[in-house]
Parts: structure tokens; C-alpha cells; sequence
């Protein structure tokens, strides 16, 4: 007889065991449990009463054998009848009969207590020590088997229904968490949108925010053209935000961050032996964004190799893995963006025609600072009450210095102009911008050098800068060896030298170490 119980139990726990991935619905699950110890066992009803965080009360969460109105009866004050004792004391309790107990309320009035003999247990649901609930049952194995052996099975199935609930709330507290995050940050794109709208007085923006409206809510891929800086980034965002896909991932994807190999597998993904190192399969950018928005920023760079992927893509919606012959659909938006002329690119033939065709199919030109001047001011103001808030000080610009910033032709954009006033604020003693805090090259009247020209770049940038020049200058103005020295490919090289606007300055220096060595 005992190596029977000992098998039940067994089969029992294995079965409530299984259902672990019902836990996210913790009332389904414990239906479930309690369904399986009455197909299993000789228990009639059950229920599983939680305390209640708001209210401090026994309510039950789960039941079998009790209607939904027995059920909504079952509400218990931590002082009342045989759960609350339990609760209270946080030790078991045994009725062998409940018409001679008057501590038992029958508050579902499920039971015949004047015609049937019952015997109601219950025992404490424990979570680090403390409880949490009861756990009760009317009859657990039969009239052979002691209530020390319902009790101690019991207590098993109540440390395990304590898992649950532990799962339960660690993952709806980790929802909560990332529920107040997705509302933080709604709330600052909402910011950053509506000072977007606001901010823009010239009439190419205008247009530019009535195009975002017409064509965020629609499929259409859209291919948004102009200098950096400009809010490209932004803009996409904003269009992803409008969309109906806006409840779906958003992905940034920078195509030249990566060398071309690396970058196949992060937009595509790969299967485990794909290549050397792939010790397991990989999720590819484009799986990511089902549902929502991929954003290939600086499209222009992708290889032509990579291009005929991205077409295939365009035109099916499918694609594979690396290393890998099952395809792969998922629904994607695409917007795109660069600063490079596409057409001159479709005629040289660096940047596929179809596939040009394919991307600009909604284009968006959004017009550098120097063709809306207008914006200027309220664009300095927007940065000044933004630097003000995170300095905790009023900052301010003298007219004089509002007339210099507003003749100068920002060819650094936006971003420019927000890395001049953070820079501002943390030069300037007082609260006034002047004349005299600004940089040389922005009222001496003289162009600056290609060198000098990227102020608009963040400290990283200008220390990346440095590094590339140095690697120049130490390879004797060659880009392959300095890639080679730096790590980088080729490409990644030219990427970045025209990023930084050197292209002219080493042409100097290099007819500079020419005319050096011929006098030599």
C-alpha cells in the first residue's frame, strides 16, 4: 500500500510539474493543479486562497468542485474561520469532521454538513517563510491513509504552488518595470515630437512634417535623404511612432558600423557552424523588427552583394539565414536613410538601380540648417531650455551672439548645434552666452578648415577622428595600410574620412610630403 501512495504522489507532482508554462495565467494554473490532484486523488473540493495586497483579505484564487458563486463567497479576514487560523499560525490544520467544528465557517456553502461526514485540511502556502495563502482540500486520500500522510503531500504541493505564484510576480513586477519604461519613453519621443513640430517655422519643414503624416500610417517603404545631423534618426522614429506598427519593435541598424561579412549576419542572422565561431544560431536584425520598423541608416554603403539580399527582400518578404536553406518570412517596414546621392550612386554603378527604385518609393528630403534659417532661433532656444534643466541654471544668449549663430551656415546640422550649447554651458561662468564664448570660426568670417569643420562631433567622435588622422599621418597618408593598422576595412576607412570631412586635408598633406621629398 505504501509503494502505491508513494507512486501516486509521484505521478502527481509530475503532472502539476508539467504545467509550469501556464504559470503567466497563475489562476488557470491552479485550476489546472487542483484539477489534477481530484483525477488523481479521492478530494472532492479544493481551493487555494491568496492574500490580497490591497485589502490584506483570504480570497480565493482558485477552486474545483465549487461553483463561481461558491467560489465569490470565499472571502476571508486574517481572523476569521479555519484559513485564517492557518494563515495566522502558518501551520497546518486537520478537521476530521466539520459539523464539530465551529471554527469552520462553510462561507462557499458548498457543503451538506448535516448529511455528510467530511474531512477538511489545509496547510500554509509559504513563500521565503512567510505565507502567502492556504491551501485546502475536503479529503485528500481516502479513509485507509492518515491525515499526517494528506498533510505532509499536501505541504509538498503547496511549496510548489508557492513557486508558481513566486514566478508569477517576478515576471508581472519585470512587465510593470518595462510597462513604465515603454511609457518614459513614449513620453519623451511624445517630447521630442511635438518640439519637432513646434520648433519648425521655415516652409521646407512644414512640408516635411506633412509628408511624415501621410505616409506613416502607410506600408509604404520610405527613403529619407539629407546631410548629417539633420534628425534623420528622428524622423524615422517619429514615422514608426505614427504607424500601426508603432506597438512592435522599432530597430536602428548603422551599415557601416560592421564589416560587410558581419553585417550579412546581423541583419539576416546565422545558424550554429555558419561560419567559424558561430557556436549557436543567431535572431538577424529583420527577425527582430517583425511587426515593426527597420531603420538601415547611411543605405548608400551597403555592397552590391549585400544590396541583392536587401532587394530580394523588398520584393518577397522572405530571406535565409547564413549557413542555413530554410527561408524565413516576416513583416517589415523599411525606412532608409543616407546622405549620399543614390542616383549619382545608380550611375556609377556602386548602388543598384532596382533597388534604388525599390527603397525610393516615398522620399523624404529633410533640408540642412543653412536653407531654414528661420528655425535657428527656436531651434537654440529648444537646446537652451534643454542644457538649462540638465545644469539646473537659466542659460541665455546675448542678441549679438543670437546674430552670429544665426548668419553661421551650421554644416554639422542639428547635432552641431546641440554639442555647441551643451559645450556653452559648461564654458561660460555666468549664464549668458556671448560673442566671445563661441568658437573663432563662427564670427571670424574665414571658412574653416575640412578639419576644423566638425565641431558637431560628440567626444567619442573626436577622439576617433584623432585616431584616424594619426594612422594617416604614421602611414604616410595611405588608407590601406592605416586601415590595416587601425583594424578596419578598407571601406569602413573611406567611411569614415569622409564622415569626418578630411578628404581635403589629406590631399594636402599628401602633395604636402610629395613636394617635401622632390625638394629632398
Amino acid at each position: 500500500m505504501e509503494n502505491k501512495i508513494c507512486e501516486l504522489e509521484l505521478k502527481v507532482l509530475y503532472e502539476i510539474s508539467r504545467i509550469i508554462g501556464q504559470v503567466l495565467n497563475l489562476d488557470q494554473a491552479l485550476e489546472t493543479i487542483l484539477g489534477i490532484l481530484s483525477d488523481s486523488l479521492a478530494m472532492k473540493r479544493a481551493t487555494v486562497t491568496l492574500k490580497d495586497e490591497e485589502t490584506g483579505h483570504l480570497l480565493i484564487s482558485a477552486s474545483h468542485g465549487l461553483s463561481t458563486t461558491e467560489k465569490k463567497r470565499g472571502v476571508y479576514r486574517q481572523n476569521e474561520g479555519v484559513t485564517g487560523l492557518i494563515f495566522r499560525t502558518a501551520e497546518p490544520f486537520v478537521v476530521p469532521d466539520i459539523s464539530r467544528e465551529p471554527l469552520f465557517l462553510n462561507k462557499t456553502k458548498s457543503r451538506r454538513i448535516e448529511k455528510d461526514r467530511i474531512s477538511f485540511l489545509g496547510v500554509p502556502i509559504k513563500l521565503h517563510t512567510s505565507p502567502i495563502g492556504v491551501l485546502s482540500v475536503d479529503r485528500l486520500f481516502g479513509k485507509d491513509i492518515s491525515f499526517e500522510e494528506d498533510i505532509r503531500f499536501l505541504s509538498i504541493v503547496a511549496t510548489l504552488i508557492a513557486q508558481f505564484v513566486s514566478i508569477n510576480r517576478q515576471v508581472k513586477a519585470r512587465e510593470e518595470v518595462l510597462r513604465k519604461e515603454n511609457i518614459s519613453l513614449r513620453a519623451e519621443l511624445s517630447e521630442r515630437f511635438s518640439h519637432f513640430f513646434m520648433i519648425a517655422k521655415s516652409r521646407t519643414m512644414i512640408e516635411v512634417q506633412e509628408m511624415i503624416k501621410k505616409v506613416a500610417p502607410s506600408k509604404a517603404s520610405v527613403l529619407l535623404l539629407g546631410e548629417s545631423g539633420t534628425g534623420k534618426t528622428l524622423i524615422a522614429r517619429i514615422i514608426h511612432e505614427l504607424s500601426t506598427r508603432a506597438k512592435y519593435p522599432f530597430v536602428k541598424v548603422n551599415c557601416t558600423s560592421l564589416p560587410e561579412n558581419l553585417l550579412e549576419s546581423e541583419l539576416f542572422g546565422y545558424e550554429k557552424g555558419a561560419f567559424t565561431g558561430a557556436v549557436k544560431a543567431k535572431v538577424g536584425r529583420f527577425e527582430e523588427a517583425d511587426g515593426g520598423t527597420i531603420f538601415l541608416d547611411e543605405i548608400g554603403e551597403l555592397s552590391l552583394a549585400l544590396q541583392s539580399k536587401l532587394l530580394r527582400f523588398l520584393q518577397e518578404r522572405e530571406f535565409e539565414r547564413l549557413g542555413s536553406t530554410k527561408t524565413i518570412k516576416v513583416d517589415v517596414r523599411i525606412i532608409a536613410a543616407t546622405n549620399k546621392d543614390l542616383s549619382d550612386a545608380v550611375n556609377t554603378g556602386s548602388f543598384r538601380e532596382d533597388l534604388y527604385y525599390r527603397l525610393n518609393v516615398f522620399p523624404i528630403h529633410v533640408p540642412p540648417l543653412r536653407d531654414r534659417k528661420e528655425d535657428i532661433p527656436s531651434l537654440l532656444d529648444h537646446f537652451i531650455d534643454k542644457i538649462s534643466k540638465e545644469y539646473g541654471r537659466r542659460y541665455r544668449i546675448t542678441p549679438q551672439g543670437l546674430d552670429v549663430l544665426t548668419k553661421y551656415d551650421w554644416p554639422g546640422n542639428v547635432r552641431e548645434m546641440e554639442n555647441l550649447i551643451e559645450r556653452l554651458a559648461i564654458l561660460v561662468d555666468g549664464v549668458e552666452m556671448d560673442v566671445k564664448d563661441l568658437p573663432s570660426h563662427l564670427y571670424s568670417g574665414e571658412k574653416m578648415t575640412q578639419l576644423d569643420k566638425q565641431d558637431s562631433l560628440s567626444r567619442l567622435e573626436e577622439m576617433e577622428k584623432k585616431e584616424v588622422v594619426a594612422a594617416l599621418e604614421r602611414n604616410k597618408w595611405i588608407q590601406s595600410q592605416a586601415a590595416r593598422e587601425l583594424g578596419l576595412t578598407l571601406r569602413q576607412i573611406g567611411y569614415r574620412i569622409k564622415k569626418f570631412g578630411l578628404d581635403e586635408f589629406i590631399d594636402k598633406r599628401r602633395q604636402k610630403g610629395v613636394s617635401t621629398r622632390e625638394k629632398g
